[in-house]
């Protein structure tokens, strides 16, 4: 099984263009179940043979993780095992998916975290732009709220992929694949600051003022997506925000906004990237919430 693994992981990074964290994830899910069928199978040299593995070894499998994992993990699970059998069949390499007939989990429906404008706005107050780092984090702030951007494509951007004349951003998204997106007009103002503020850091870097990450650390080198969530986490707290408030928090709250603000769906899936309208129908569920909690409120009849 191990060889065939490593072939399917192959195929997922060269064919399919998965992006490292989707690989990562199939790859730690297929080790996962390997061990399962080693220990389940009683065998001594750990790699078990692809003809071990039927439905009800696949079911055994699941339901031992219904007792300590979330339901959304459990689904990813079996989407690994199901892309995997599907290849090997695809190949001839098995004579059928013993993973296909297998339901998936009903999911929670999970209404994202999504901060109201004023709190938004608050948090936007927060960064000293007179300070080096502080104008950097309103950069960064600004750049999320207006782009929805995941903050893995925050710290991947480039400077030669935004156009600061015709505000607009080259993203570089999930699987590789790139989206033109607006940029509003208060964070390129704030942007252009920061640019102009960083030359001779970038110059130190071996960057020049056109090219090179957007977004430094202290150090010169490109910024981590922890350091963003750390940094989205201090401003939170510091202007009493009591929620638990992440990059992906303020991309949530960009799409609400749009929504709230008349902006139909299909242009939002856009903006954000998404593969499935589906994906992005869950911010209906926020607005919905938000106008039955008004109704409630006014409504003499409520």
């Amino acid at each position: 099984m191990r060889k065939l693994i490593h072939s399917f992981i192959d195929y997922i990074r060269a064919e399919k263009g998965y992006s490292r964290h989707t690989i990562r994830n199939y790859e730690s899910d297929l080790r996962q179940f390997i061990k399962f069928v080693v220990t389940k199978k009683g065998i001594e040299k750990g790699d078990p043979g692809i003809d071990l593995v039927d439905y009800k070894l696949i079911r055994l499998y699941l339901g031992e993780l219904f007792d300590n994992r979330k339901r959304t993990t459990i689904a990813r699970k079996l989407s690994t095992l199901k892309s995997f059998f599907s290849y090997l069949e695809l190949r001839g390499l098995t004579a059928f998916n013993p993973a296909i007939d297998i339901s998936t989990p009903r999911q929670e429906k999970r209404i994202p975290a999504y901060l109201p404008i004023d709190d938004m706005f608050a948090l936007l107050e927060q960064p000293d732009r007179e300070k080096e780092l502080g104008l950097r984090d309103l950069a960064i702030l600004e750049l999320l709220y207006s782009c929805g951007l995941r903050v893995s494509e925050l710290v991947t951007l480039d400077i030669e992929k935004l156009d600061l004349t015709s505000r607009l951003v080259r993203v570089s998204g999930k699987g590789g694949k790139e989206r033109l997106l607006p940029v509003g007009k208060k964070a390129i103002v704030v942007i252009k600051e920061y640019l102009k503020n960083t030359e001779k850091a970038r110059k130190k870097a071996g960057f020049s003022a056109t090219n090179g990450p957007l977004f430094l650390n202290y150090r010169g080198g490109r910024l981590s997506s922890r350091s963003v969530d750390r940094l989205v986490k201090r401003y939170s707290r510091e202007c009493g925000i009591t929620a638990d408030i992440s990059p992906h928090s303020i991309r949530h709250t960009f799409a609400t906004h749009l929504l709230d603000g008349g902006a139909d769906l299909r242009s939002i899936q856009e903006l954000l990237g998404h593969v499935n309208l589906s994906t992005t129908q869950k911010y209906t569920h926020v607005s919905i919430d938000k106008l039955m909690e008004v109704y409630d409120r006014s409504h003499p009849r409520s």
